[in-house]
């Protein structure tokens, strides 16, 4: 079947693709998409740098269609594998991730869940002071490997290991196994429990459920800069709800028991403490310790070998969102139920008495941006700042950047300099320093989403751009700091000598290369990107229209950058539409007010967005054919996509909704609470919001895809509104995906499920 054939077609519309483009590299793209976890194998990420500047580490998989992460080093401008786990006979070289992941502790399978990880082998690592001892767990076990030589050594642990962490002198290394955290002495292998749970609904070290999905605290302990404490999070999920995620495919398996405290409903109690290490010797290596003890300029005086509570009003400011110790103590970030108050808060480590440092307050929501606060060496407290039209950076107590520039991350605060990321236009994400003497430099050039790590003189810039994934390391001298780009403007560019070399990808170039057209639509200036099939010759006929937002809060897709959904979108684009995509109302980039625009309404500014970009589209493009016009989601974007034809029948006449909050009481508390409020307190919020209680409306076909083992959007979403547009006599179709959660991982899955949504919107659009 070619792109644009048989009752596909209707009067007027584009003529055949050409045999040649129809396609073999079209057919052949569903399956490299699965095959490369939407084109993330063998792309190095988790870039971590030396104080020192001189070691880069890194994970990378064995190449593009290879899902086992190794565990790399970059020194001297070399790479290096630190850890192989298919050479150490960890991990199958052959098998599904599922298969992979029947080995994991449970508590490491619900990490990878929140993250969204694609692939096995080492995923994540930590590092000591001097990036010279890396620690992760294989497969529940803990190996530990040194920069500067010798082989990864398993490491006995009292349990199946998660998120092992080791202290900055190299001496030790925590983790937590049962809910328990523990340290090891990496000399003589000596295990001490510093904390056990007492019960089966708590935990140490580890983040609850809406921390890690909703808040991006994956995190839940931090080493003290002298190695002798830890802070601690403690969770008692007795009091949230259980959701019970069975797989019905596999009737003889047991539910799986989830703490989901659902909006309105009871949140995990979390407490802070402090917790007393007993000092080890140091690691054999060479005759050289770990690396050279860390000094803290406050230390731990007044409490000894005793526990200390951390205090604060945690009634009120019920949710931890940072926590961290730097060299002036613990600093934690504490928000309000209602997320209009969010406070700075320094910890006295000796007496677990906290000081206010700073409060922001906003009607709407106060807004978490990753890697606040934070601290320069010399105290200045980094915060962001809110105006209505930008989200700004605020060192000191000043503010430091300009009106336009849109913060979205601190990566890195090293003596007073400050990196972060941010954009002047919503499609480009760029890296930032800001130092004190001299302002703002932009490091990062061209179209794209960069990000960076940085440490003693060298910076890691990473990223995505329209030609792929690039990763460049820059180094400098005292003579030569590390600067290429400085101005405003998206194309201006002053570039100096730092020295750059690049960390090689080896991830595959997808088989269909993006096309995108950026537009600015409507009114509103709306950020669009239009593709339309490589063989099609505007003048030559309609096309059929497919929109593929999210349009939700936290992701944007119309961007200058080779993401995988950009990827997908051409492929739909190969197969005969024209695939319009748009950011509206709610996304960010476009500042707070921007962002805050859907606050108590979710549902109308973001339909009313992809209308309007929709006809500002056809607007200017004749061969949009507005009579067949589909709309296909997931997440948020599902949500969306069947919120389209049920309310606007008469723009939207198809939609494929995968793991559709049909809902939103079903959602979690901080997540949905953040936008809707409290139910009981705004229940219009929630109806207004909601596709239940809407399911008569539906006059147009709909495919609800359903990962049955999701507990995120749990399949309660898809059934009950099912359930509903049943009884209401409006047909529809329901795809259930066995053992699939948010994100499935299944390649055969991921790869299949492309053609079906293409197979049913065709016919869905034919019929109409």
């Amino acid at each position: 079947m070619t792109p644009a054939d048989g009752s596909f077609r209707s009067p007027g519309a584009a003529p055949e693709a050409p045999a040649a483009i129809a396609d073999r590299d079209s057919a052949a793209f569903p399956r490299q998409y699965a095959r490369t976890r939407r084109f993330s194998l063998g792309v190095p990420r988790q870039f971590g740098v030396s104080p020192d500047g001189r070691r880069v580490l890194f994970v990378r998989t064995g190449g593009g269609s290879d899902p086992v992460g190794r565990l790399w080093v970059y020194e001297g401008g070399r790479e290096r594998v630190l850890i192989n786990p298919v050479a150490l006979g960890v991990t199958p070289t052959t098998g599904t991730t599922k298969a992979a992941e029947g080995r994991l502790p449970e508590a490491e399978r619900v990490r990878r869940e929140r993250a969204r990880e694609y692939s096995t082998g080492v995923v994540a690592y930590a590092a000591d002071a001097a990036a010279r001892v890396v620690a992760c767990a294989l497969s529940g076990a803990l190996w530990v490997v040194r920069t500067d030589g010798g082989a990864p050594v398993p490491v006995p642990a009292a349990g199946p290991v998660v998120d092992p962490r080791p202290s900055p002198d190299g001496r030790l290394v925590a983790y937590v196994t049962g809910g328990s955290l523990h340290v090891i002495a990496l000399e003589d292998g000596k295990d001490r429990q510093l904390a056990a749970p007492g019960g089966p609904d708590v935990t140490y070290g580890l983040p609850e459920y809406v921390a890690a999905e909703s808040m991006g605290r994956s995190r839940g302990y931090w080493w003290a800069p002298d190695s002798r404490h830890l802070l601690v999070a403690r969770v008692d999920t007795s009091g949230v709800e259980r959701r019970y995620i069975s797989d019905p495919a596999h009737p003889e398996r047991p539910p799986r028991a989830v703490a989901y405290p659902s909006a309105g409903t009871a949140n995990a109690e979390v407490s802070l403490h402090i917790l007393p290490v007993a000092a080890s010797g140091p690691v054999p290596a060479s005759g050289r310790a770990a690396s050279r003890p860390v000094a803290v300029p406050r230390p731990v005086a007044a409490s000894g070998e005793r526990r200390v509570d951390v205090a604060w009003d945690r009634a009120t400011y019920t949710y931890l969102v940072s926590a961290g110790w730097d060299g002036h103590g613990p600093l934690i970030g504490v928000q309000t139920r209602d997320q209009r108050s969010l406070r700075t808060l320094a910890v006295d480590p000796g007496t677990g008495a906290t000081r206010t440092l700073h409060e922001r307050t906003d009607p709407a929501w106060t807004e978490i941006v990753p890697g606040t606060p934070v601290r320069t060496e010399s105290g200045a407290l980094v915060l962001p700042e809110d105006t209505p039209g930008t989200r700004h950076l605020n060192v000191g107590g000043t503010t430091v950047t300009p009106p336009g520039l849109q913060v979205r991350e601190v990566v890195a605060v090293e003596g007073e300099q400050v990196w972060f990321t941010a954009g002047e236009e919503p499609t480009a994400v760029h890296v930032w320093r800001w130092a004190p003497a001299d302002g703002l430099t932009r490091l990062s050039d061209g179209p794209g989403l960069f990000t960076a790590a940085a440490g003693g003189g060298t910076v890691v810039l990473s990223g995505l751009t329209p030609e792929g994934p690039v990763a460049e390391v820059r180094s400098s001298g005292p003579d030569r700091p590390v600067a290429c780009v400085r101005g405003s403007g998206p194309d201006t560019a002053d570039v100096t000598t730092a020295t750059t070399r690049t960390i090689a990808s080896l991830g595959e170039d997808p088989v269909v290369t993006p096309r995108p057209e950026h537009l600015l639509l409507g009114r509103r200036e709306l950020r669009a990107a239009l593709y339309l099939p490589s063989w099609y010759e505007p003048g030559t006929g309609t096309l059929p229209v497919l929109l593929s937002p999210y349009g939700g809060p936290g992701i944007q897709l119309a961007v200058r950058a080779r993401t995988w959904f950009a990827c997908a979108a051409q492929w739909f684009a190969e197969e005969g539409f024209a695939v319009l995509v748009a950011d509206g109302r709610g996304t960010p980039g476009r500042g707070p007010a921007w962002e805050k625009a859907v606050h108590g309404d979710q549902l109308t500014p973001a339909l009313e967005d992809q209308t309007d970009a929709l006809h500002a589209a056809a607007a200017r493009f004749a061969y949009l054919d507005l009579s067949r016009v589909a709309i296909r989601g997931w997440s948020f974007g599902g949500f969306l996509a069947a919120a389209a034809v049920l309310h606007r029948p008469d723009v939207f006449h198809a939609a494929v909704a995968g793991a559709a909050p049909t809902d939103q009481r079903l959602y979690d508390t901080h997540w949905k609470e953040r936008f809707l409020g409290h139910p009981r307190e705004t229940p219009d919020h929630y109806t207004r919001s909601s596709l239940v209680g809407h399911g008569h409306l539906l006059r147009r076909p709909l495919l609800l895809v359903q990962g049955l083992a999701d507990d995120n959007v749990a399949p309660a979403h898809t059934l009950r509104f099912s359930a509903e547009l049943l009884a209401a006599g409006r047909p529809h179709s329901v795809l259930p995906l066995p053992g699939a959660g948010h994100a499935p991982a299944d390649p055969a899955v991921n790869e299949n499920l492309l053609r079906f949504e293409r197979d049913f919107l065709r016919s869905a659009l034919d019929k109409n």
